[in-house]
């Protein structure tokens, strides 16, 4: 897969995660409730049991549980067999009361329960909707802990792996700085001030010329009083700071906070970037990929080819078959590209039916063998479209010579002109600088 249409999709922590979620309360009203919005919103799965008996039967019976959200107020348990009886199994557990008791809040909370929620509040099943998407979405999200104090590390990675983060520990900033580059899926680092060596802010400078905000968010956090070192942490890149000693909700309430904001950059990056419709990066991004691509190229003295692909006889497509099928077309080229590409390449969707790929190391007669596979891959596509079976073919024009200087705009226009001469040629063929390929071009639909 190419580097570009990777990034909305890297691998991260957590794959083939537990999705089943134990609903365990005796309003029915609110039961019914959570368990709609939950299913509509996250497409995750919720059962529901009245007692703990009944949680017990399921919880046998069924495998893949990543979360219990259980009432206190069962016919066969009191609150603390309640909590216990899940704990003791090893469950993700939040607890759901409809009275609020700030004794039972603080007791219960001194256990390995995530959160303790009123559910009779306004907006609570939209905050419960909300934490368990976070839950959710924290397993796919790496965490580093550095504190020079063993039990202060321990005891923060304890909290983020009780919220579903995968977390590495550091002692040091020296080790802080090797975790960050050897694991790239850590977005969050927590970070003390105070530590022998590199001291936390030190350690924050340095961090950000590894990744940058949008990629890893940093709390600093310390004991030390001086009004000073907030803004020293703040300047010097962290996302947030958070002062010893912290309680266990607000801890979370911060993580959650900036792993949200990571979160919702990246979706601004992709609207901004990627093409909606097929997921691959836009023509902008494309540009600017290459632009900091090819003199890397030219210093290597690599040939690079760049290919301009488009679908033949795509408003064709459209008038006989409709606009949804002439969607459904480009999808299904794009994903082909997608799969057909090696991760140094760069690929996008230029506009309407084009696309446009740079590929580098390759010499021209190998270009033109990387490029007739795929048209051969996509010529043999079929795309169901209900009624009727959807084949279609592409036109590919490429220039392939060793960059120097400015050459990217060149490359695009001979790529464009080498298109030109295969649609004039018939369609369905790679054209290229001084080489041209040709085979029959199919019927549209079978």
């Amino acid at each position: 897969m190419p580097a570009l249409f990777q990034g909305a999709l890297d691998s991260a922590p957590g794959e083939d995660l537990p999705q089943r979620i134990l609903l365990v309360e005796n309003s029915r009203t609110f039961t019914s409730m959570l368990k709609e919005a939950i299913e509509q919103r996250l497409e995750l799965p919720v059962s529901v049991a009245t007692s703990l008996a009944e949680a017990g039967r399921l919880l046998d019976e069924e495998k893949g549980w990543f979360l219990v959200l259980t009432g206190l107020v069962l016919a066969d348990g009191d609150r603390d067999h309640v909590v216990d009886f899940f704990l003791s199994r090893g469950l993700r557990t939040v607890v759901v009361s409809s009275v609020y008791d700030e004794d039972l809040r603080k007791r219960v909370l001194q256990q390995q329960i995530i959160d303790y929620v009123l559910k009779n509040t306004p907006g609570s099943v939209d905050y419960l909707v909300w934490l368990v998407q976070r839950l959710d979405r924290n397993r796919r999200i790496a965490a580093l802990v550095v504190d020079d104090s063993m039990s202060a590390r321990l005891y923060a990675a304890s909290l983020l792996r009780m919220y579903g983060h995968e977390v590495y520990e550091a002692a040091d900033g020296a080790e802080g700085l090797k975790a960050i580059e050897a694991h790239p899926a850590i977005r969050l680092a927590v970070v003390d001030q105070e530590m022998p060596g590199m001291e936390g802010v030190e350690l924050t400078r340095r961090l950000r010329t590894l990744r940058s905000r949008d990629k890893v968010a940093v709390i600093g956090i310390s004991g030390n009083t001086d009004p000073s070192l907030i803004p020293r942490f703040l300047k010097n890149g962290a996302n947030d700071f958070l002062r010893k000693p912290f309680s266990r909700e607000e801890f979370f309430c911060r993580v959650s906070q900036n792993v949200d904001q990571l979160e919702l950059i990246g979706t601004l990056q992709d609207l901004a970037t990627r093409d909606f419709l097929t997921g691959l990066p836009n023509r902008r991004c494309f540009l600017e990929q290459s632009q900091r691509q090819l003199p890397k190229l030219e210093l290597k003295g690599e040939q690079v080819a760049v290919a301009m692909i488009d679908i033949d006889h795509f408003k064709h497509i459209n008038d006989t078959h409709g606009h949804e099928a002439g969607d459904d077309a480009l999808r299904a080229v794009a994903a082909a590209v997608a799969d057909h590409a090696r991760d140094q390449d760069l690929i996008a969707r230029f506009g309407g039916e084009e696309f446009c790929l740079l590929v580098p190391g390759l010499e021209e007669d190998e270009a033109i063998d990387y490029f007739e596979i795929l048209r051969q891959r996509i010529a043999a596509l079929e795309v169901d479209l209900g009624h009727t079976i959807l084949r279609m073919t592409v036109s590919i024009g490429v220039c392939c010579l060793r960059p120097a200087g400015d050459a990217l705009h060149g490359l695009i226009s001979e790529a464009d002109r080498q298109l030109y001469l295969a649609k004039a040629a018939g369609r369905n063929r790679v054209c290229s600088t001084g080489v041209a390929t040709a085979t029959r071009e199919p019927a549209l639909v079978l």
